[in-house]
């Protein structure tokens, strides 16, 4: 996707496969990068699934609000169809805060299908991706300073297995 190389400075060499990519982006200067890579990369409802377990591993920076959003987030992630998708758009659309869970529901929202039930124009690529991206840093960035580290490499580790080949 264009809007990728946009977001991000490095891009993959000649012969390097995904999984080799996010762990040069993991060990650059911007191991961020790395994030935006993985919301990219994946499709939309395995970059929603990753958003969402990046979140409960940081649970303890997740308000009550949020977690009613991630309950229908997993809802949608465990029972993909229009209805459980559209539920968690409405609850994103209006919230009045976009915080991290917000991002990811409106990552569901835009994860494929029409907008809105009586609206059929598709949803632009980019907006799924851009709204994962948003909330796995949003989250990250509610963190203490000195825990930032360690939480993004467990993100990372959690994306590692959507770039393995069997």
């Amino acid at each position: 996707m264009p809007q990728l190389s946009r977001l991000i400075q490095n891009r993959p060499q000649e012969q390097e496969d995904g999984l080799a990519f996010l762990m040069r982006l993991r060990a650059s200067t911007t191991p961020e990068d790395a994030v935006t890579f993985t919301a990219f990369a994946a499709q939309p409802k395995m970059a929603v699934w990753w958003g969402y377990e990046c979140m409960r591993l940081a649970a303890d920076l997740i308000s009550e609000d949020d977690r009613r959003m991630m309950e229908l987030v997993a809802t949608w992630t465990t029972y993909p169809d229009d209805e459980n998708r559209f539920r968690a758009a409405r609850a994103a659309l209006y919230a009045p805060v976009r915080s991290p869970a917000v991002f990811l529901g409106l990552a569901v929202a835009w994860s494929g299908g029409a907008i809105a039930p009586n609206d059929p124009a598709p949803v632009p690529e980019h907006r799924a991706p851009r709204a994962v991206n948003s909330a796995v840093l949003s989250c990250l960035s509610k963190a203490a300073l000195s825990d930032r580290p360690v939480r993004l490499a467990r993100f990372i580790d959690l994306a590692a297995p959507l770039f393995r080949t069997y």
